[in-house]
């Protein structure tokens, strides 16, 4: 494979602490100080063109080195063509001069033809390299036309990319002549594959073989961005260094990124001589100003390729690889018009879904049809949805919380998760591939594939691509010698993700980001409708509490005054039916500071502060206190912590249990305890009794306003209490239910969260609040 390589695979046998392995990995190949032989290379001063630098090879002019260093190029070649050169470097466009015959003076009347070729380099000098001309002529227009075209009727009847490929290398080869031509394609992970070849039979054969992306390191990569086409006449040659190794006004190595003679790095050609190749032609194949792949030829001797035929190759290659790229973009189309139905219609579902998610999930196509996946979750409000099959929703969460700290991109795609995130290996038959988008900080869309076990070809172990040899005074690297089939079994990943597939996600992404924002603003302004509504109802409850009150007084007032002055004409149900419109009376008013104070209890009426429950509990017992003494009640409480919450509303709400507890007691003495219990998020408060208990079918419905489970004779009361005690505990973003069983007693339980200050006091021992005997 022709490459300018020089790679280190992660398992070589090295002494790492003696060897500095990341220069011999990545050496500054672009600023090599030799040249291949067999042309010369001058860089020169522009305006002048004066030589600072030559190849040592300078027998071509007759001179030796020094001799040619300071002097013009109208010393070394005809002057007349130095005029005609000089009028074209005027040009920023140095390919309209590229190449030109040109005759260098050797002795007396005798002449070398040359190709000459320039190129400016990046640190601002003028190179010239000269290869001895193979032709005396160029090769007119419609030669390079007739090539192409050639190929390109040969390639319009075929519709496979592999049989396309092969058309291309066949047409190499059989312009080139090269005993083997490949055509070599990067994979996404930086390794390269051989899809096509065409060669002699006496050639080993590496068509479908994998090569590690040690073999092809990001130097020599970045040089086949900047450089084309590469060529290497005599693998065997010595090469020749350049006089002076540094330049003369930078005091640096030159720069000859863009140079045809550099001479390759030693390791490269250890590479080539590996393989028994004795001259090599690399064309680079661009895609999305991407270096795509490569095509290479490889001859077993030394083989020169005149200028106009490489360009011609570079030429065929840029006209068919554009060929080639519209061909698996049309492949693709296809399958994007699949995914773009499968995307308007998740859309359309979720537009129309109270919630999005149900969009997704409920109907055909879904969200597995948007990637081709075989299974999917979705975590919005701290809720699981998933669809197919996915790892358990423990596993989801350990995963979300690894994505929300490793990735920080709109879209994040793998088809090896267990290899970066190890606890994946538990769930690989479900997702070796994973595929994440983020909706919010803690909201997720997963896509998952499980694992496929491949076969991957190798040319050679990947695993010792070099050795290290030590034996000469500087260490080098040293390249397999065997390039022979060597299989790997692959684990821990699944099919890829296609970009396509990716587009796709990212596509949801914003619909689904847009569809969350409206919803949000469509509560925004519900919530506000509820908040206006809110306090028109307590606006209506404070003011109709008040009027009804005066009117409520006045009845009260009369009837008892009309039973003091009529009392000897009243007989006794006359009096009683006074009583019974005086106790109505009272109700009426009960009932109206129960809704008072109930439409009063709100989140925005909280006074949060930090309060020691005990003092709250107290209050409501003091308020509570002649009750307890005319029933005997025995309360005892455990030691309270100190919370954050509002003082008046935590008594009220004690003092509501209570009263209940008293209330609704058997023939024996209340016996009532106040418990509390910390959680992991909150403190957990009970109130528990020996009374009268309560059916488990109504625990819900003895929270709802208005609602009674017995009558007023029985047991007295508006039916709000507890409606009140839940708003309250539901203002603390708490909860309250009750667990009884009739004839058992009843305890109520309510949760208020734990504050960032919350600290529990008192003694350790549980407290008493006995009734006065006396």
């Amino acid at each position: 494979m022709t490459r300018n390589n020089l790679g280190m695979n992660a398992n070589v046998n090295l002494d790492l602490q003696e060897v500095n392995l990341s220069r011999l990995k990545q050496p500054s190949i672009h600023v090599l100080t030799q040249v291949q032989p067999h042309g010369v290379l001058l860089v020169l001063q522009e305006p002048e063109l004066i030589v600072l630098q030559v190849s040592s090879n300078t027998a071509a002019f007759g001179l030796t080195p020094d001799e040619v260093l300071g002097k013009p190029l109208d010393d070394l070649l005809d002057s007349f063509q130095v005029d005609q050169l000089r009028a074209g470097l005027a040009y920023d466009n140095l390919d309209l001069l590229n190449p030109s015959k040109v005759w260098a003076r050797r002795s007396g009347d005798e002449y070398q033809v040359f190709d000459a070729v320039f190129h400016r380099s990046a640190d601002g000098f003028l190179i010239l390299e000269l290869e001895p001309a193979l032709t005396h002529e160029t090769i007119p227009f419609l030669s390079f036309y007739h090539l192409a075209r050639a190929s390109i009727n040969q390639l319009e009847a075929t519709s496979n990319l592999r049989d396309f490929c092969q058309i291309i290398v066949q047409e190499v080869r059989r312009v080139t002549g090269f005993d083997r031509v490949m055509l070599y394609k990067f994979d996404e992970d930086g390794h390269g594959e051989v899809v096509a070849e065409e060669k002699i039979p006496e050639m080993e054969s590496y068509l479908g073989l994998h090569f590690p992306e040690s073999d092809i390191p990001q130097p020599a990569r970045k040089l086949f961005v900047s450089n084309w086409i590469r060529v290497i006449p005599d693998a065997h040659a010595t090469p020749v260094d350049l006089y002076p190794a540094q330049n003369p006004i930078t005091h640096q190595p030159v720069d000859l990124t863009l140079s045809i003679l550099r001479s390759p790095y030693s390791c490269h050609l250890d590479y080539l001589h590996n393989m028994g190749v004795g001259a090599s032609l690399t064309i680079s194949l661009m895609k999305d100003q991407k270096l795509w792949g490569l095509i290479a030829c490889h001859h077993r001797t030394p083989k020169q390729v005149p200028y106009e035929l490489r360009k011609a190759c570079e030429f065929l290659g840029r006209v068919i690889f554009a060929e080639l790229s519209t061909r698996e973009e049309t492949a693709d189309y296809s399958y994007r018009m699949k995914l773009a139905a499968v995307q308007t219609a998740l859309v359309d579902w979720m537009s129309q879904e109270d919630n999005f998610i149900d969009g997704l999930v409920q109907h055909e196509p879904n969200l597995l049809d948007l990637v081709n996946a075989t299974g999917a979750a979705i975590c919005f409000g701290g809720h699981w949805t998933t669809i197919g099959r996915t790892p358990s929703e423990e596993e989801l969460n350990y995963l979300v919380q690894w994505l929300a700290k490793t990735i920080d991109q709109e879209v994040f795609a793998t088809d090896s998760l267990p290899l970066i995130y190890s606890d994946a290996e538990r769930f690989k038959d479900v997702a070796s591939g994973l595929l994440a988008i983020p909706i919010s900080r803690r909201s997720y869309v997963l896509w998952f594939r499980p694992e496929v076990i491949q076969t991957v070809n190798w040319g050679g172990d990947p695993n010792h691509a070099y050795d290290l040899d030590q034996s000469g005074d500087t260490p080098r690297l040293c390249p397999r010698k065997s390039f022979e089939l060597w299989k790997e079994t692959v684990r821990l990943k699944s099919l890829p993700w296609k970009p396509v597939e990716v587009k796709a996600t990212l596509e949801l992404r914003k619909a689904i980001v847009n569809i969350v924002l409206r919803q949000a603003e469509e509560l925004a302004l519900l919530a506000q409708d509820l908040e206006r509504s809110n306090a028109e109802l307590k606006k209506f409850a404070y003011v109709a509490s008040h009027d009804l009150q005066e009117p409520l007084n006045q009845v009260a007032n009369y009837v008892q005054l009309l039973e003091m002055r009529y009392n000897t004409e009243l007989d006794q149900d006359a009096k009683e039916f006074i009583g019974f419109a005086v106790e109505g009376v009272s109700l009426m008013q009960t009932l109206i500071d129960d809704v008072l104070l109930y439409s009063k209890v709100d989140l925005k009426g909280i006074e949060w502060e930090l309060i020691e429950v005990e003092t709250a509990l107290q209050q409501a017992l003091n308020n509570l206190r002649g009750r307890i003494s005319e029933t005997n009640a025995v309360i005892t409480y455990d030691p309270m912590p100190t919370i954050v919450a509002d003082g008046t509303q935590l008594m009220q709400l004690f003092q509501n249990l209570i009263g209940n507890a008293i209330k609704f007691q058997q023939q024996v003495p209340p016996q009532i305890h106040i418990g509390v219990q910390r959680q992991d998020d909150a403190w957990m408060f009970s109130v528990q009794d020996n009374g009268i208990g309560i059916d488990p079918q109504f625990a819900d419905r003895i929270f709802v306003i208005f609602q009674r489970l017995h009558t007023r004779d029985e047991y007295p009361g508006s039916g709000m209490g507890l409606a009140i005690c839940k708003k309250i505990v539901e203002c603390h973003r708490g909860q309250i239910w009750v667990e009884s069983q009739l004839g058992q007693g009843a305890t109520f339980y309510f949760t208020i969260p734990v504050g960032g200050r919350d600290r529990h006091h008192g003694n350790g021992r549980k407290k008493n609040y006995f009734s006065d005997r006396g």
